[in-house]
C-alpha cells in the first residue's frame, strides 16, 4: 500500500470524536515495554515515546502576516517545534493578510504533495474550500485557531478558548471584588465586530454575573497599540474612579498602560489577555496596575505541527487511552498571576 493511499485512509478513517481541553504540548509518556508481536505499521499505542523518530515527512505551515505580537509568536514557535524533528521538513509559507495569496499558497503544498498542512487561516470560511480539497487529495489539514466553515475540511482542530478567557477574567476579578455593591469595572475590549471579541466580552460578563457584578465602562480597541491607549484614554476620562479592568488583548496593552501612565491613575487592578512576556514581567515586578493576564496560547501552531506529525505518522496522541489523534482539542486558558508566573514565562511573546 502506498504512502499516499495510506494517507487517504487516515483522512477518511473516524478515529477520536472528542474534544479536549488541554494542553496539547505533552505529546509523549512512558515508553511501554518491547514486545515480540509489535506489528510494523500499526498505530502507536498510548505510552508510546512518540518523540522518537519515524518516517520523514514534509508539513506545509500557512499563517497571516506576524503584524502583532500574538501572531509572530504563532509562526516562530510552529518553526521551532519543527525543528525539533528530525524526521520533520516544514516548507513554512510567507505570512499574508491576503486571502487569495493564501488560498495560493495552500494550493502550491497541494501540487508539493506534502504529508501534511499546519493552516492558520486569515479568514476561515474563505480558507475551506481549498483545505477541504487538500483533504480530498490525501493531505491532512490541521486547522489553527480560526475554524474552517466545514468539519470535512481539516483531520483535526486546535483552538485557543476566547469564551474561557473571559470567564477566567471575570472569575479572577470576582474573587478580588466580591460583591462589594461599590465596585466599578471597565473593559476594553478588541474589534467589536469580531466573534473572537464578542464570545471574550459574553464570558466575562457571565462570571461577573456570578458575584452580582457588571461591565460599569466598556470601551473597544483594535489589538494595536495606539488603539489601545485610545481607548484606554476614553475610558479613564468617563470613569474617574475604577476597581479593575479586564483588557482582551496584550499588545494593544502596551498602549492602555501608557494611557494609564498619561492619566497618573492607580487605584484600580489590571487583568491583561493573551499572555506577553512583558506583561508577565510586570506581574512579576509588580510596577504597573497589572496583577495579572489571562492565557490565550500562541503556542497553538506548535501543538498544530506535533498533531500533523502524529497524524502522517499514524500514531496516537500520548496520554488517551483511546488511538489515534482527537477531531478537535481545545486549550485552557489560565490566569497568571505573580504565583505561577515563573511557570508560564517561557511561552509568553513580545508584545
Amino acid at each position: 500500500m502506498s504512502a499516499r493511499t495510506q494517507r487517504r485512509r487516515l483522512v477518511a478513517g473516524v478515529t477520536t470524536a472528542l474534544t479536549a481541553v488541554l494542553l496539547a504540548a505533552a505529546c509523549t509518556s512512558n515508553e511501554p515495554e518491547p514486545t515480540d508481536d509489535d506489528t510494523a505499521g500499526a498505530a502507536v499505542a498510548p505510552g508510546s515515546d512518540n518523540d522518537e523518530p519515524g518516517d520523514k515527512i514534509v508539513i506545509g505551515f500557512s499563517a497571516p502576516a506576524s503584524d502583532h505580537g500574538w501572531m509572530g509568536a504563532i509562526t516562530s514557535a510552529a518553526r521551532a517545534e519543527a525543528e525539533k524533528y528530525s524526521d520533520v521538513t516544514l516548507n513554512v509559507a510567507e505570512g499574508t493578510n491576503d486571502v487569495n495569496l493564501q488560498i495560493s499558497q495552500i494550493e502550491g503544498f497541494i501540487n508539493d504533495g506534502v504529508d501534511a498542512i499546519v493552516l492558520l487561516p486569515f479568514d476561515g470560511a474563505a480558507l475551506t474550500d481549498v483545505a477541504t480539497r487538500a483533504m480530498n487529495a490525501g493531505i491532512p489539514v490541521v486547522n489553527v485557531d480560526r475554524e474552517f466553515s466545514s468539519p470535512f475540511a481539516a483531520r483535526a482542530t486546535i483552538l485557543g478558548d476566547n469564551y474561557g478567557m473571559g470567564v477566567s477574567a471575570g472569575t479572577y476579578i470576582c474573587e478580588k471584588v466580591g460583591d462589594d455593591p461599590d465596585a466599578v469595572i471597565g473593559e476594553i475590549a478588541g474589534i467589536d465586530s469580531l466573534p473572537l471579541t464578542q464570545d471574550r466580552s459574553q464570558g466575562f460578563a457571565d462570571a461577573l454575573a456570578d458575584c452580582g457584578q457588571e461591565v460599569d465602562n466598556r470601551v473597544a480597541a483594535d489589538f494595536t497599540v495606539q488603539g489601545g491607549e485610545a481607548a484606554a484614554t476614553n475610558l479613564l476620562q468617563a470613569a474617574p474612579k475604577l476597581t479593575a479592568v479586564w483588557n482582551h488583548d496584550d499588545d494593544q496593552g502596551v498602549g492602555v498602560l501608557q494611557a494609564i501612565e498619561n492619566a497618573g491613575r492607580d487605584e484600580f487592578f489590571m487583568v491583561g489577555g493573551a499572555g506577553s512576556a512583558n506583561v508577565m514581567r510586570h506581574i512579576q515586578d509588580g510596577d504597573s496596575v497589572l496583577e495579572a493576564t489571562v492565557i490565550y496560547p500562541s503556542t497553538q501552531a506548535a501543538d498544530g505541527i506535533k498533531l500533523a506529525r502524529l497524524i502522517a505518522q499514524n500514531k496516537t496522541l500520548g496520554d488517551l487511552a483511546s488511538l489515534g489523534v482527537p477531531r478537535q482539542i481545545q486549550l485552557y486558558a489560565p490566569v497568571v498571576t505573580a504565583d505561577n508566573v515563573d511557570d508560564y514565562l517561557s511561552i509568553g511573546f513580545e508584545s
